[in-house]
């Protein structure tokens, strides 16, 4: 009989895994074989709520039919074109459909592979596009601390998370980060945007009188930290970070990995909090995490700035075998097109708040140090144990999946965001099983 290799892998060996702790992983894996909607379906037959949308990135829920048949279709039609001096429709369809739903004063799409090759790209571009306005001194890049942008070099160099840092040398060089947002003290519990902290983005001043305006290319930013554990930006912070980076001529940069393509109840958190950045990168969403693909969309200016010189000269040396590949372009049309037809943007902001009391009822439970929510994303922040960092929460993420649904944790914080698709029977069922889970932590 022959082995079903969609249940039953012929050894775990070979495959090293991402983000994670393979030797136990690999003592008891946990695997999913299927997956329709808002569940996951195990190798032993269960059901499990995905209360993470798989990776921040299924925002419509799980092998949606118009997204699975546009894939099947383009394949069978274009599988692959090159990019580079050649096009196919899709392409470009999917970038104007992107400036469509995108803040007003974003104007073009250049494409990537991931969230990280977006950063890449982006930072890139930042340097680049000083360079062709004769501003070449402006090479210096500042990120933020917890932040995370991917992990290619230039991602984790602006990047703030320890873990992703420490152990890969010494990075990419003129480089500065201003301090995170995260306030316990002040703002713990805080229901959406904090109300203390927006002088922090003042630490930004300090960085361009030590470096010199002139020596910077870009700040880059999420406008709501994510993986470091949801991390929101205190009222009037993304605004004041505007304005300085204006008054410097200073390039901001949103990673809208996950907070894109309706997390937070609109298309873009810059439409959110209403903050237009000069470039977005995206991702996750942006196909519905179906296949690998990344954009930066950015405005007008940065764009002209390149198209200079002779017409048959390319413009910018930069882009992916892959960039803008036919069966992502399709899948990522047909994912913004179910968006829409079922209004899961709206459903989002409409959602939010009953996501939010039943986030905060678990105040009070077993272990829980704080709460913090924006749109359809949470985070739950456990009481680390003593001398085991980290050990407490993944414990949880291990009883939740015993109890069928999953989570995500870094740190010692749980983070959770549902597909847009979630009922409010399975936002009570999500939050509930957590509940129960944390009664028994140790």
């Amino acid at each position: 009989m022959a082995l079903d290799r969609t249940t039953t892998p012929n050894d775990l060996a070979a495959f090293w895994m991402p983000f994670t702790a393979n030797r136990q992983f690999k003592k008891n894996p946990r695997m999913f074989v299927g997956a329709k909607d808002m569940h996951y379906t195990t190798a032993d037959g269960r059901q499990v709520l995905d209360g993470t949308a798989g990776l921040w990135c299924c925002n419509a829920g799980h092998c949606r039919p118009k997204i699975t048949e546009a894939i099947q279709k383009q394949a069978a039609t274009l599988d692959y074109a090159p990019a580079f001096q050649m096009g196919h429709p899709s392409a470009f369809e999917l970038a104007n459909r992107l400036v469509d739903i995108a803040p007003k004063g974003i104007e073009h799409v250049f494409y990537a592979n991931s969230g990280s090759e977006a950063v890449e790209t982006a930072l890139k571009l930042a340097i680049a596009y000083h360079r062709a306005r004769g501003e070449g001194a402006r090479t210096r890049l500042i990120g933020r601390e917890r932040g995370y942008h991917g992990v290619n070099f230039g991602g984790i160099s602006v990047g703030g998370i320890v873990s992703n840092r420490k152990v890969f040398g010494t990075l990419l060089g003129g480089v500065d980060h201003m301090p995170h947002t995260h306030l316990p003290g002040e703002n713990a519990f805080s229901k959406g945007q904090p109300e203390h902290g927006a002088h922090l983005a003042d630490e930004l001043e300090r960085i361009v009188t030590l470096h010199g305006a002139e020596t910077i290319a870009a700040v880059i930013v999420e406008p709501m930290a994510g993986s470091t554990g949801v991390l929101l930006p205190p009222k009037g912070y993304l605004d004041k970070l505007r304005a300085i980076t204006k008054k410097h001529g200073i390039l901001l940069i949103f990673d809208e990995v996950i907070t894109g393509f309706g997390r937070l109840g609109s298309a873009f958190a810059a439409q959110h909090y209403g903050v237009l950045p000069d470039m977005m990168t995206t991702a996750k969403g942006l196909t519905n995490g179906v296949i690998p693909m990344g954009a930066v969309l950015t405005t007008a200016e940065v764009h002209d700035a390149f198209m200079q010189g002779p017409e048959h000269m390319i413009e910018l040396f930069h882009g992916y075998t892959y960039s803008g590949n036919p069966i992502a372009s399709a899948a990522g049309i047909a994912s913004l097109e179910t968006y829409k037809e079922e209004g899961l943007f709206e459903r989002a902001a409409e959602l939010a708040p009953y996501w939010q009391e039943a986030l905060h009822s678990l105040r009070g439970t077993h272990h829980v140090i704080d709460i913090r929510n924006e749109g359809l994303i949470g985070a739950v922040e456990l009481e680390p144990i003593a001398g085991e960092p980290t050990k407490r929460a993944f414990s949880a993420f291990l009883k939740a999946y015993e109890k069928g649904i999953l989570i995500r944790t870094t740190g010692d914080i749980i983070a959770m965001s549902p597909p847009l698709i979630i009922s409010k029977a399975e936002i009570d069922e999500l939050i509930g099983k957590l509940k129960e889970v944390l009664d028994v932590l140790e």
